[in-house]
């Protein structure tokens, strides 16, 4: 079976009561003859009839990259007896991408399905994989996983560069139908050379679907980025009414408690100082704020103990009444609220979204909690090594972001340009990020001035340019700006670029430029409006930015937020100039970056 355009198609082998797959690009393989099953690997399959069908609509996410999805596809459906069970094999091959899924029925309950799939790569193949909140793995070259004495621990999603303008990533989608499942586990199978998943349930009910193993396949790594396939798979909006879900962006706390202003004021955990905070963002037009943990000392049973110093009611009032929105914090270390009472309560308090922590990869837990602040009207934030629920934001639009990376300090380990480059075009495969870009005061936080700064004084490199660009570059349905109102407002005219922009209300995403740990260069469109967001990395360098998606025969005025000649990450961090010029469509743009620098546009209709 071959993809809409014809350049992708699948085999689907019955050899030796055996079920297999490969997966060609213009006739040659990208994953050789691999094994997918759905009992035991010993169990019997045999392949009894199929039906192809295709499809081709378009439809509107609530929020995300693109305000229209394209869902083209071709499907073939297998019906497949495994000794007394029958299961169909659902093989979806897109233009950019193919799911494999089974269904099964006909089984004794509390038998074990195992979903087994293997992606059998070629030796030279090199792969990258995320590594929680440290730096992504790779280059792994394949055949060195076959020799290596212990096997790095591979995580989705799993990128693969074929060398040859080609670019896979193997991830799985609507995990929502099947959390018993668990997230798509990898692993190095040594005695037959390949990458593998394996995740085994037991069966209840009449019918069991398993979630989608999916691979993308690009000719360049950053369109891996902006794939639609793993939304595509995901289950349809669940929500009856999502208007009430409103993307943007957020102040944060957190990292700004001892941060001094110059008329004398010291931020903490009070309600002066998250009064300011409001002030700022009804002034700027930021839809919301986020109350970081530290605003509870203990949890009881149906009860939160609170600083004397911090009225919450008051400040949930004050924001009200200057129509900006609460994000509150949550985790059970300081005890156990009860998450049934949870979710009313923090409606009850006027939030309007949850930040929820340390719980971890339990699959059932998020899905019930995201669920549950649907039903209170809530916006949920996993942080803190969360479930990687990739397609969860079509399926449940509250479902507005995750830490699946390194949230920039959140951990207060400061990293590197390259670490995110490569977060950038590895760990944002999966969905949207809560990354935590868009410091300002960077020579106050490495000099230790922050209370929660980096661990290491003067150990976080950027530049204030590169700051507001990975804004852009991170893709999310709620933006957090970590640092203090008066440092950007002392920016006023670079906050701007991240002031303007539309967070989640995207007509159009692309990726223009991207290379492992050395750059990467994003473009999004609101109706007439381009953002444009570069960095580079620790050696600094020029992307050349071709505005030929611009219209024809109009003039773009244009606004340039970039580092300077004198700008580095480490020693001059907080250079930057802005300035604006008229251009059209075929312009080339010469973005000019310092070592750990970046670079930011805003195209509007003159």
């Amino acid at each position: 079976m071959k993809s809409p355009e014809g350049k992708l198609s699948v085999v689907i082998n019955n050899d030796q009561n055996k079920v297999s797959y490969t997966l060609l690009k213009e006739g040659k393989a990208l994953i050789n003859t691999s094994e997918i099953s759905i009992l035991s690997s010993e169990a019997s399959a045999i392949i009894k009839s199929s039906k192809l069908s295709s499809e081709n609509n378009t439809w509107q996410p609530v929020w995300g990259q693109f305000s229209e999805i394209k869902n083209e596809y071709n499907e073939l459906v297998l019906d497949v007896e495994i000794e007394k069970t029958k299961a169909k094999l659902y093989v979806r091959v897109y233009n950019e991408g193919i799911g494999l899924r089974y269904q099964l029925e006909g089984y004794s309950e509390g038998a074990e399905a195992n979903f087994y799939c293997e992606y059998n790569l070629s030796n030279t193949d090199v792969l990258y994989c995320p590594a929680g909140e440290n730096v992504p793995l790779g280059p792994i070259v394949v055949q060195e996983l076959a020799s290596a004495e212990k096997q790095p621990k591979l995580v989705m999603p799993i990128v693969v560069d074929k060398s040859e303008n080609t670019f896979l990533s193997l991830l799985e989608s609507d995990l929502f139908v099947a959390p018993e499942f668990g997230v798509i586990k990898f692993n190095f199978n040594k005695a037959k050379n390949t990458v593998a998943s394996s995740n085994k349930k037991k069966l209840t009910g009449k019918s069991s679907l398993t979630p989608w193993r999916v691979i993308l396949v690009n000719s360049r790594v950053g369109d891996l980025v902006t794939n639609t396939v793993p939304l595509n798979l995901a289950t349809p909006n669940q929500l009856e009414d999502a208007s009430w879900v409103t993307p943007g962006k957020t102040l944060w706390d957190w990292r700004v408690h001892d941060y001094k202003t110059k008329d004398g004021f010291t931020y903490g955990i009070n309600t002066e100082s998250y009064k300011r905070f409001i002030d700022f963002a009804e002034e700027k037009e930021i839809e919301y704020f986020l109350i970081d943990a530290n605003w509870f000392s203990k949890v009881t049973k149906g009860h939160f103990e609170v600083p004397e110093e911090l009225d919450l009611e008051a400040v949930s009032e004050y924001a009200a009444s200057n129509g900006v929105k609460l994000i509150l914090y949550y985790d059970r270390h300081k005890g156990d609220f009860g998450d049934e009472a949870l979710f009313p309560y923090f409606q009850s308090l006027g939030m309007s979204g949850i930040k929820y922590g340390f719980m971890g990869h339990n699959v059932s837990f998020t899905l019930d909690a995201i669920q549950k602040s649907a039903e209170n009207y809530l916006l949920v934030d996993f942080h803190d090594s969360p479930v990687p629920f990739t397609g969860i934001e079509r399926t449940l639009p509250n479902a507005i972001t995750k830490e699946y990376c390194h949230a920039q300090q959140d951990s207060r380990r400061a990293f590197t340009p390259e670490t995110f480059i490569k977060m950038a075009l590895i760990n944002a495969i999966q969905g949207p990020l809560d990354m935590n870009n868009g410091n300002f005061d960077l020579t106050g936080i490495n000099n230790g001035s922050r209370l929660k700064g980096p661990k290491k004084q003067d150990s976080y490199f950027s530049t204030v340019a590169s700051e507001a660009a990975r804004t852009l570059i991170i893709y999310s349905g709620l933006v957090c700006i970590p640092d203090a109102p008066e440092a950007y407002q002392e920016k006023a005219d670079l906050f701007e670029f991240i002031q303007k922009m539309p967070v989640g209300k995207w007509d159009e995403s692309k990726v223009l430029h991207a290379k492992m740990g050395d750059y990467i260069s994003t473009a999004r469109r609101h109706g007439e409006a381009w953002f444009i967001g570069s960095v580079y990395n620790q050696k600094g360098g020029t992307l050349t930015i071709n505005l030929d998606f611009l219209k024809e025969g109009k003039n773009y005025e244009v606004t340039f937020y970039e580092d300077t000649a004198e700008t580095h990450c480490k020693t001059n961090p907080e250079a930057y100039q802005v300035r604006t010029a008229v251009v059209k469509k075929g312009d080339l743009i010469k973005a000019q970056m310092a070592p750990g620098g970046g670079h930011c546009m805003w195209i509007r209709p003159e």
